[in-house]
């Protein structure tokens, strides 16, 4: 979530385009005839079940003198790729970083508690080598080792190229020689061979915080196509998935801040994107929308009378719906290669009901209770499998909820554990929910 469009800027960014009039130029928009309303039906949850506290305890033994080989791990009973192209993934981000909590709890509750195929770890590269000469893996060392030894599916989302790597000297943005990257891929499955079944090269391209230096979607798909090679040349069974956008009803023509995820989609796919991935990597975070909601009939959502949060119904756009982004991105997709699938790197609701408060900006964290945020992750992910356009799916998040202050960082709400470590609604509806391939 640190990778999101913070949406103060968002709100106030659209609020500048009239109320109710169009949204600013330049933004591609769907309309009611080009996207319809599939029928999903709205599960009826469980009551949650009755789970062990997934609290997480903060591991103060861990130190960089830690920062030996990775261990042996005993091979799972069954492979765990190549992943089927026919079989739906459910999956959830986790923490995933050494010395903040538990990590072989943590997996051991997603494959057992949770009944989940999948987990994603954000991995950063500035953090395992801060400087040339630094080798901290044993930041990460422990989710790999610890998801391969469950049997779980782990996908790695890389990004964070060190400051040492850029002219620029920050950490928002790709190396200036895109070789360092591939280089340090390799050394990433080196150290971890047949353990990593997924990576999303890179996140969020389209926001400056992440592509700085100015936006480009063709260099992006140049980026791309150097680390698709390398992953197929150490092992051709794991998928590509390109960096997910964000979703964003503002578009900077400069190209120096934002650019709109549908003209940055639709110009990496003149740019060949699909050649050098086996999944397109999507985002979205459902707001205080039902995930069936299309993006221009927001009116007829449940919240609409009731939300104090009023950027869907005041200010519709596609970037607000769950339903029409992924309905938009796969129209696209499928208009050039129809069997490619989307893969959804980050989906999540957030409330901010029993977590002690919410970050600003972030006000329709009030608007959906924990039951809501509960009924409306059931609600995506099926309708994710029934939609047939998407491949794997992670929320977001697990096991945020206890790792930071609720007050100032986002993630919190989204966590289906309270601060305390205790699950909240979600977690035993998850645990609950039927899960067809």
């Amino acid at each position: 979530m640190r990778k999101r469009l913070p949406l103060l800027i968002l709100l106030l960014l659209l609020a500048a385009c009239g109320g109710n009039q169009d949204p600013e130029e330049g933004v591609n928009v769907a309309t009611s005839t080009n996207v319809a309303e599939v029928p999903i039906p709205t599960p009826t949850l469980a009551a949650p079940a009755t789970l062990p506290d997934p609290s997480i305890s903060i591991d103060e033994s861990v130190t960089e003198g830690d920062n030996a080989a990775a261990p042996d791990v005993p091979a799972p009973e069954l492979p765990l790729s190549p992943w089927p192209a026919d079989a739906f993934g459910y999956g959830i981000q986790v923490h995933g970083v050494a010395g903040q909590g538990d990590i072989r709890a943590v997996v051991d509750a997603v494959d057992n508690q949770l009944g989940l195929d999948w987990v994603k770890v954000q991995l950063l590269w500035s953090t395992v080598h801060p400087n040339p000469d630094a080798d901290q893996w044993f930041f990460y060392d422990g989710i790999i080792d610890d998801a391969y030894a469950e049997g779980l599916q782990l996908m790695v989302s890389l990004v964070g190229a060190p400051a040492w790597t850029r002219a620029a000297g920050n950490e928002n943005g790709p190396p200036d020689d895109y070789n360092q990257y591939y280089a340090f891929i390799n050394e990433m499955l080196d150290r971890h061979p047949g353990k990593i079944q997924a990576i999303e090269v890179w996140n969020e391209q389209n926001l400056d915080r992440e592509w700085s230096g100015g936006l480009n979607p063709a260099g992006y798909v140049q980026f791309l196509a150097g680390a698709y090679q390398t992953i197929k040349a150490k092992d051709a069974n794991i998928i590509v998935i390109s960096g997910a956008l964000s979703p964003t009803g503002v578009h900077d023509p400069n190209r120096q801040t934002v650019m709109n995820d549908l003209i940055y989609l639709d110009e990496m796919l003149a740019a060949g994107v699909l050649n050098h991935a086996d999944c397109l990597g999507a985002h979205h975070n459902g707001y205080n929308l039902l995930p069936s909601t299309p993006w221009d009939q927001t009116g007829t959502d449940p919240n609409a009378a009731t939300a104090t949060f009023r950027g869907p119904f005041d200010n519709p756009h596609q970037s607000w719906s769950f339903f029409t982004t992924l309905e938009l991105y796969a129209q696209k997709v499928q208009a050039i290669d129809p069997n490619k699938k989307l893969c959804l790197t980050e989906f999540g609701y957030a409330s901010s009901e029993n977590m002690g408060g919410r970050a600003v900006g972030f006000e329709y964290f009030d608007d959906n209770s924990e039951a809501e945020q509960a009924q409306y992750i059931v609600q995506a992910y099926q309708q994710m499998h029934d939609s047939g356009d998407v491949w794997l799916a992670f929320l977001f998040n697990f096991d945020f909820g206890n790792k930071a202050d609720p007050n100032t960082d986002d993630t919190v709400g989204y966590s289906i554990i309270r601060t305390d470590g205790a699950p909240r609604p979600a977690y035993g509806a998850i645990a609950d929910m039927a899960k067809p391939r």
